[in-house]
């Protein structure tokens, strides 16, 4: 049937926003096929390798986790001083959700403020020794919030080469002009400063208090000269070094011995040693305040769930009030190293607090020693690109305060073990499949 002119210059109109939207959902395709996660799980597939990824646990994740009924020996928790299921804990969660319920039921600016949330922070912010405290509901949105809403264009971010994901999409959201030194490279970070500092408004150094891929320590006295030399704000993400670096487990502070006043912001997340989830920053309480009242990811997202807060406090509290916990972490981490090393495995620049990685090098032999461990009853995830420079793949391995020598002996066993057929089997598929990749 024919159509008449007006139906036809409705077809007309219509058929190129019907091929943008086509097109528009091939480019989201094309967008998952450079996903290097997922591609790295469909070239194993073709060599028999078994995802790695997303595997269901059956019950807490402690120094075992049970999958499918077995048991493993568990290396990906951050279960680092042993609180997750504390009876305490575990009580404090039930008092309050029978009190406030399970949501906070707003953003807090707005209706979303209960008393555990205050109880956090005030803790917090003793615990830091600086005048306040807040919680954001996501400690990756702390950062990205903080960085993204504190500074502008006519700032300077200078920020540590292995940052977290999370700074530097903070980073790139303020629209600030970015710096990245080389890692750990306080030489490189000053010449950064003595180049370009004086050309922005103002600035922020950014680094982690025990970094999350290597395991090693930033050189915190040095980077509080260079800030106040160069008139500089300092953020330090202490993601995994509260609760496991110094004698009592008040993070790179205590461990270097320096003035908490003389880092701006202190930050964390609450997944890991206070077994809960979220972030927050802690400092003067000007900046707190400004938070409050400005930052994105706390004004215009839900609050804390009460219930959470209440974990984190109570964590908090056996955090301090159980000092012994760190000292074990402390003991089997510098353990694990030692054995690790005997054992002719490269540890990278890992000092023995918390996160040890075994280096591998290529991703797909990680893929293979994952699973050929997994089979063995040891659960340690592969890290590749992009979480990780190509040709910088690795197994990360997490002490737990519940990790005991014979766990460790065990698994490094296995690791040695195994490392070499992982290689060989790596290596024979290729020399097999020339054209794979």
């Amino acid at each position: 049937m024919k159509k008449n002119p007006s139906e036809q210059a409705a077809t007309s109109a219509t058929a190129p926003e019907h091929a943008s939207a086509g097109q528009g959902a091939q480019s989201i395709l094309r967008m998952r096929s450079k996903l290097s996660f997922e591609r790295l799980v469909e070239m194993g597939a073709k060599m028999g390798m078994e995802n790695p990824l997303f595997l269901c646990h059956d019950g807490a994740a402690k120094a075992t986790t049970h999958i499918d009924g077995k048991e493993y020996i568990n290396f990906s928790t951050y279960d680092y001083l042993d609180l997750n299921t504390h009876p305490e804990i575990t009580a404090a969660v039930n008092e309050a959700a029978l009190r406030y319920g399970t949501s906070a039921g707003a953003s807090r600016l707005v209706g979303g403020e209960r008393p555990p949330h205050r109880i956090l922070e005030r803790a917090i912010a003793d615990f830091y020794e600086v005048e306040d405290a807040i919680a954001y509901v996501s400690g990756h949105a702390t950062n990205v919030s903080t960085l993204g809403f504190l500074f502008g264009t006519r700032d300077a971010i200078f920020y540590d080469g292995l940052a977290h994901n999370s700074l530097m999409q903070g980073a790139r959201l303020s629209g600030a002009e970015r710096y990245s030194y080389t890692h750990n490279d306080c030489d490189a970070l000053e010449k950064m400063l003595r180049e370009h500092r004086a050309q922005h408004r103002r600035a922020v150094i950014v680094t982690e208090g025990l970094f999350s891929m290597d395991g090693n320590i930033p050189d915190l006295p040095r980077l509080i000269r260079l800030k106040k030399e160069f008139d500089c704000m300092l953020m330090v993400d202490e993601a995994h070094s509260l609760g496991v670096l110094g004698a009592t487990g008040r993070g790179v502070r205590e461990y270097f011995g320096v003035n908490p006043d003389d880092v701006d912001m202190w930050m964390s997340t609450l997944s890991k040693t206070l077994c809960g989830c979220g972030g927050f920053i802690a400092g003067r309480h000007e900046l707190v305040e400004f938070l409050k009242y400005g930052s994105p990811g706390f004004v215009f997202s839900v609050g804390m769930p009460p219930i959470v807060a209440a974990a984190c406090a109570k964590a908090l509290e056996l955090l301090q009030r159980e000092p012994e916990r760190v000292h074990r972490i402390q003991r089997i981490s510098q353990f694990f190293l030692q054995y690790a090393q005997g054992k002719g495995l490269d540890t990278g620049a890992a000092q023995g607090y918390a996160i040890v990685p075994v280096m591998v090098g290529d991703s797909m032999v990680a893929g293979f020693l994952a699973n050929a461990l997994f089979r063995r009853g040891i659960y340690v995830m592969p890290i590749t690109f992009p979480a990780v420079k190509e040709g910088q793949a690795r197994l990360r391995f997490f002490l737990s305060a519940s990790h005991t020598e014979d766990l460790i002996r065990r698994t490094l066993d296995a690791v040695a073990e195994e490392l070499p057929r992982a290689q060989e089997t790596v290596d024979n598929y290729r020399r097999e499949h020339q054209d794979m990749e």
